[in-house]
Order: structure tokens, then sequence, then C-alpha cells
């Protein structure tokens, strides 16, 4: 029973990634008439996969989403909204720094301004602007603030940015948003959102806790085009 137990999530992992690779490889042989160059090495990888991606969910759902709870639902009884804001920045920062689509992304920005913007600099920037959207966030969920006023300031400042923006590093910014909403940021950050709301009396976690992602990932393009401004002054 405990193998049937093991073995059933993990079917379901395998019908979640199988249907993606056979596409792809519909595309490759079919469709382009390229023959896979290593099947040996395409069949290991797509083991490690799906067990890694396996491994992944069980873990974040023992552990990472567990704590992003417990961590929202402890933080109101600091009783000081300033010092809640402060560790919601500092835990959307930390978390960002270890997402790997950002890695990826900053590798390539650096050879883009030709080490004008360097990865490091890129890294943490993105992550100081997804952390200020979480502050913000929970700032909003904790204040009552409608979620329109903080949303178009920001939707705001996103166009006003994008006009003065070197056009390739516009783009970039739109990808590093979406480079940050990676497997460890949403569901730590969504747990601690809808945690944080269901502490606070008389508030509904199901419409104050959501919207926190959007906020981080305005932050985000925000912090990636102030970078590319600077870098071009």
């Amino acid at each position: 029973m405990k193998t049937l137990s093991f073995l059933q999530p993990l079917a379901q992992t395998a019908k979640s990634v199988l249907p993606l690779v056979a596409v792809l490889l519909v595309i490759q042989v079919v469709v382009l008439k390229k023959p896979l160059a290593d099947v040996k090495s395409f069949l290991i990888g797509l083991a490690y996969t799906v067990v890694g991606l396996h491994f992944f969910l069980v873990g974040a759902n023992l552990c990472l989403l567990p704590l992003g709870d417990t961590v929202g639902r402890n933080l109101y009884v600091l009783n000081h909204r300033w010092l809640i804001v402060l560790v919601g920045v500092v835990l959307g920062y930390f978390g960002t720094l270890v997402e790997p689509a950002l890695r990826t992304l900053a590798l390539q920005v650096e050879e883009l301004s030709v080490g004008v913007i360097s990865r490091r600099l890129l890294i943490n920037g993105v992550a100081i602007g997804f952390g200020l959207g979480m502050g913000l966030g929970l700032w909003r969920l904790m204040s009552g603030v409608s979620y329109i006023k903080v949303l178009l300031p920001l939707l705001a400042t996103v166009g006003l940015f994008a006009c003065i923006t070197p056009q390739p590093f516009a783009a970039v910014a739109l990808d590093a948003a979406s480079a940050t909403t990676g497997p460890v940021n949403i569901p730590v950050n969504m747990a601690i959102a809808l945690g944080l709301a269901g502490s606070i009396a008389g508030v509904d976690p199901l419409l104050a806790g959501f919207g926190l992602v959007g906020l981080t990932s305005l932050g985000s393009m925000i912090a990636t085009m102030v970078l590319s401004i600077a870098a071009r002054l």
C-alpha cells in the first residue's frame, strides 16, 4: 500500500509532463524531421524531470506551504505594520534570489548589455523590486486599501518608465517579472498572504489574500527599468 501511495502522485506528475514532451517530440521528429541526437540521454533526462518535479511538489506541500501559512498567521502578532511590511520585503528579496529562471535571464542580460548590467546587479535589483512589491501587498492587505488604488499608480509608473527605457530592456523587464514567479516565490508568498489575511479579524482571505503576485511582478518590472535607465546615464 505504501508503494501505491508513492506511485500514484508520481504518475500524476508524469501525466502533467508527458503531454508537453509528446508535443515537442512531434514537432521535432514529424514537423521538423530532425531525429533525437541522443535517445538515451533524452530518456534519462525525462526520468529526472518527472521524479525531480514530483519530489519538489511533495517537498513544497510538506514544508514551504505550511511554513508560509504559519508565518503569515503569526506575523500579525507583531502589532507593528511597518515591521510586518519589512519582514515581507526581506522574505520577497531572499525568495527571489533562488529563482533559477531569474539567474538564466540575468546571464542573458549581462551578455546583451556587454557587461554594463551585470548578472549580480540585475538579480539583486529585481529581488529588491519583488521584495518592495511584497511589502506593498502586505501593507494593502492590512490597511484594507482598495487594490485598484494601489494597482493604478504602479501601472502608470510602468507605462512612464516604458517610454524612457531602451526598448530591449523594456522587454527584459517583462521577462524579469515572469522569471520571479517561479516554484519558490509563488507557493511561499501566496501562503504568507493567505495566512496573514486569515489572522485579521473581519478580513476574508479569499478576497484579500490574492493579488500579491501581481504587485510583486510590477515591482520587479519597475526595478529592471530603473536599472536600465541608470545604466544608460
